[in-house]
């Protein structure tokens, strides 16, 4: 699903998560074609976060902190979370003593199926499991994702 484009895209409230849908997406340095091309992401899935909204551009910020214009089209609403910082458990249920079902690299990418209470379950190529909010680009540390 693609973020919504024209006045409804432009009326969401910034900054919002989104992921990068595309295989092969042009980061550039500013809010259109004539810009040049400051990045070029062959990650689709990468977590970003939309800072500014410019008609159907979306300045964007990604894991790194490295900040540019991507055309809307190239981004989805579908969330989606990168690990940080060391290995990361992968546990059972969204508790620190429950069993740990795998362990997640650093910039491991997944998809959110839901967050709550500290708590993201993810789901990595079809292997899933309860990370720490505090672990994880692509969420904030309060927020509740159904």
């Amino acid at each position: 699903m693609s973020v919504p484009d024209g006045a409804a895209a432009q009326n969401r409230e910034t900054p919002y998560w989104a992921s990068v849908s595309a295989g092969q997406a042009r980061m550039r340095t500013g809010p259109g074609r004539n810009f040049p091309i400051s990045w070029l992401y062959q990650r689709a899935d990468l977590p970003v976060r939309v800072v500014e909204v410019y008609e159907n551009w979306r300045k964007i910020e990604d894991p790194d902190g490295t900040q540019g214009w991507m055309l809307v089209n190239l981004l989805s609403a579908d969330r989606t979370a990168m690990i940080v910082g060391d290995i990361r458990p992968m546990r059972e249920a969204p508790q620190v003593g429950a069993r740990i079902r795998y362990q997640a690299e650093p910039g491991v990418v997944g998809r959110i199926r839901s967050c709550r209470r500290g708590w993201c379950e993810i789901d990595v190529r079809g292997r899933s499991g309860f990370v720490r909010i505090a672990h994880l680009f692509g969420v904030e540390e309060n927020e509740r994702v159904d």
